[in-house]
Order: structure tokens, then C-alpha cells, then sequence
């Protein structure tokens, strides 16, 4: 897959500092013609260089202010099955397979302490899993981002 060239970097800043903004705006902000910004976020989209609109909307005010990772340690064969079962649970809001100690590491939020209780059991009785660990999220020390990679690239 082609990486990102400085233009791309700066459209990609761009909408990062405003993403409500016009392509027309964004255009006369970059110097650039309005033709080549649309050109250029059709083909970025194209590459998959943007995320589903749900990674921006914080849990917490819609009711879920608790969040935790949870370890899980599961029978390799059924691994597949298993992704399909976690996705049925609402409140895992992402999980990822992992190379070391545990097999997955699943994100969920939750109401509080006895809901989270809640959904560890679900995810416990999912057909695969041979045990959970969970961590509570305490404090979100450096948040998702991705400016600092794009501002390299412009330094290029």
C-alpha cells in the first residue's frame, strides 16, 4: 500500500483541526484547488485512510463512563465463532487479536462496577474463552491520535 505524500498529510491535518469543513473551505485554506482536495479524499477514502464515524463519540455521556480492557484467553480453533459472539455484545466496543500472554484484548464500557460484572460474564460464556482478566480504564493518559505521524510526514 502507497503511503501518504505532504499533501495528503495536510488535507488529513486539515480535517482534523475541522472536520465539519467544506471542501471549497478546505481548498482556500491549503492553497489548493477544490478538484484536487476531492480527488484527494476520494482516493484516501478509497485506501481506507479514514475511520467509521463511531470512533469520535465518547460512551460517557451515553451512559457508560466506565471503561475496561479485558484480557481473554481462548481455545485457538474456536477463535472465529468467537469474533462473531463478541460482536453481539453492545458494550465491546472494540477488540483485537494479540501475540503474547492472552489471545484477545476486548474494550468494553460499561454503567459501573456491577454492569461491567455483567458483560465479564457474557464474555465468559462465550463458547472459546477459557478465562478473562479485566483492567479498569483509570485515566486516558494519551489519547487516540494521529497528528504527530501526519506532521512527520510533512517535514519529509
Amino acid at each position: 500500500m502507497p503511503t501518504l505524500d505532504g499533501t495528503d498529510a495536510r488535507i488529513l491535518l486539515a480535517l482534523m483541526q475541522d472536520p465539519r469543513q467544506t471542501v471549497v473551505a478546505m481548498a482556500t485554506q491549503l492553497g489548493l484547488s477544490r478538484n484536487t482536495v476531492q480527488a484527494r479524499m476520494a482516493a484516501l477514502e478509497k485506501r481506507h485512510a479514514f475511520l467509521p464515524f463511531d470512533h469520535r463519540i465518547n460512551p460517557g455521556p451515553l451512559g457508560y463512563p466506565l471503561q475496561a480492557f479485558i484480557s481473554v484467553h481462548v481455545q485457538q480453533q474456536k477463535l472465529g465463532a468467537l469474533a462473531t459472539s463478541l460482536a453481539a455484545i453492545p458494550e465491546v466496543v472494540e477488540a483485537h487479536g494479540l501475540s503474547g500472554r492472552a489471545d484477545l484484548l476486548v474494550r468494553v464500557v460499561s454503567r459501573g462496577a456491577e454492569d461491567l460484572f455483567r458483560i465479564n460474564g457474557k464474555i465468559l460464556a462465550c463458547d472459546g474463552v477459557e478465562r478473562t482478566e479485566t483492567s479498569l480504564a483509570m485515566n486516558e493518559l494519551v489519547p487516540f491520535r494521529m497528528s504527530p505521524l501526519l506532521k512527520r510526514e510533512l517535514e519529509k
